[in-house]
């Protein structure tokens, strides 16, 4: 395994992360009785793998079911010292709500203390205010850090980047979990906000979010060899020295392996990428024309700034995944998210492009002509089954 300094928490990191909200039983609250043994049997089997392989840093979540008190079984088995235990609790407009929450989750985990506190999804201006306002949930994490059961605070956030660096400029937290990876790199500003301030910077969900990798279309596929998607969108995100984890949704023993390939990797990355990335933006050219690939963000508005809140960035950055790289899936999963995914994942889909005029919203793009039928289009081509976020935290 590789470490990197996790900013000022000075923490060595592994590159990777064992993130917990894939191999936990159930994503409701149960009665320990009503954990089945072999799923137990099967996350100890995980963590064990993990930590054998250099992956110390074990990250879970409030709202991640009963993760936390399934981890709270295992982890006191092994040496605290080798252990970075990371948890989340989201933030409430109440205060003591939140100091509560905080408390069920330490003793979820069975801990003396935990490494790391995330405050859980700062994803709109207002949730940032139950954060960091006088008396909110920030000033009740520091009492708990105050008394040992806290070493460091950070934040994850799945909101705008202008979110998220307003939230790193306060320089009240140490480190952030953010989304950032190959098809997505809007959120490289706050990378390198949070380099400026010495924060530990995490990525959310590379795998997962980043393009449902792990069952890849053979596009992509043959865009990416020699390297799989995985390691590929992996060696990118970790050839960024700014960036210092990757969490892996591990849900059973053998889902580390494919990611440990890209270690070897590592310090020949600036030879091994450039012909991959040249490929894929090859690719989107071909697929959706140089101009289009160069500016069709330009003059975009957010879902609030639309009627009918429908929310355009993210209609046409899935029709470029799929006419570019045909991810069909990945695209139907994350297009029939919208609607559904609230704060962390707003806005609406096209459906109701008949019924409102989007054409003032989007007059500052150089595109405007041709958005509402691509709107359309993408909505044809991707409307299904609605889809739930599997976290509601």
């Amino acid at each position: 395994m590789q470490y990197r300094r996790f900013g000022r928490t000075e923490l060595p990191m592994p590159v990777f992360s064992c993130g917990g909200m894939r191999y936990q039983h159930s994503w409701q609250d149960v009665a320990p009785a009503d954990i089945p043994r072999k799923n137990q049997e099967n996350l100890a089997a995980t963590i064990r793998r993990s930590l054998a392989v250099g992956i110390n840093h074990i990250e879970t979540a409030r709202g991640y079911g009963t993760s936390e008190i399934q981890l709270g079984r295992v982890l006191p088995q092994f040496p605290r010292e080798q252990l970075i235990v990371q948890t989340k609790v989201s933030p409430q407009a109440d205060a003591q709500a939140f100091r509560t929450t905080l408390q069920q989750s330490l003793q979820n985990l069975q801990l003396d203390y935990i490494d790391l506190l995330g405050i859980h999804g700062i994803n709109t201006p207002e949730l940032l205010d139950y954060a960091v306002r006088p008396g909110g949930c920030l000033d009740v994490a520091r009492q708990f850090q105050q008394a040992g059961r806290i070493r460091h605070i950070g934040f994850s956030t799945h909101g705008p980047t202008s979110v998220i660096v307003e939230t790193i400029n306060t320089g009240q937290f140490d480190y952030v979990n953010l989304h950032w990876y190959y098809i997505n790199q809007d959120n490289w500003p706050a990378i390198a906000a949070a380099t400026r301030q010495d924060m530990g910077v995490f990525i959310i969900s590379p795998t997962d979010k980043g393009g449902h990798l792990y069952s890849p279309p053979q596009k992509l596929v043959d865009l990416c060899a020699p390297l799989s998607p995985i390691l590929f969108n992996d060696l990118f995100c970790l050839s960024h020295p700014q960036v210092h984890t990757l969490s892996l949704g591990a849900a059973r023993p053998t889902d580390f392996d494919e990611h440990l390939k890209v270690l070897p990797l590592l310090d020949q990355a600036n030879t091994v990428l450039p012909p991959i990335l040249k490929r894929l933006e090859d690719a989107a050219i071909a697929a959706l024309g140089r101009e289009w690939v160069r500016t069709w963000k330009i003059g975009l508005p957010s879902p609030d700034q639309t009627p009918g809140q429908i929310n355009v960035p993210i209609i046409l950055w899935l029709h470029n995944l799929l006419e570019a790289f045909d991810m069909q899936e990945y695209a139907e999963a994350r297009y029939n998210l919208l609607g559904n995914g609230g704060h962390w994942f707003p806005g609406r889909p096209a459906d109701q492009l008949n019924e409102v005029d989007i054409r003032t919203a989007i007059a500052q793009s150089p595109h405007a002509d041709k958005i509402p039928a691509l709107l359309a289009a993408t909505h044809e081509r991707l409307k299904g089954k609605t889809v739930q976020r599997l976290s509601r935290s």
